[in-house]
């Protein structure tokens, strides 16, 4: 499995429309590749925002990377929506979780 970090900050002049249509049409279209598992995004008290994708393996994420729409948007986010922004790319090693309605008792 790969995880993806993508912190953002966005331009203080960001069109917050145009933003928020690209980011669901995003959702939308990772959501249509092979081996996506998964996106949660986290907002910072200073509005530095972070998003965690994941990845079934390299072949999934290079589909979702090539995606036409993709491509285009991510220019965009260039030209339009970013001031900055820090992609990291890990493998994951171990993976563990725990829920408790997993087993009913907490064990």
């Amino acid at each position: 499995m790969l995880v993806v970090l993508f912190k953002i900050r966005a331009r203080a002049d960001v069109d917050e429309a145009a933003y928020e249509a690209a980011f669901l049409q995003m959702l939308d279209r990772v959501g249509q590749i092979r081996g996506y598992l998964g996106f949660e995004s986290y907002t910072g008290e200073d509005g530095t925002e972070l998003g965690v994708a994941t990845f079934e393996d390299d072949i999934a994420l290079a589909d979702w990377r090539e995606e036409p729409d993709h491509v285009a948007t991510r220019r965009r986010g260039h030209d339009e929506f970013f001031e900055a922004y820090d992609i990291t790319v890990a493998t994951v090693g171990r993976h563990y979780a725990w829920s408790r309605s997993d087993d009913g008792n907490g064990d």
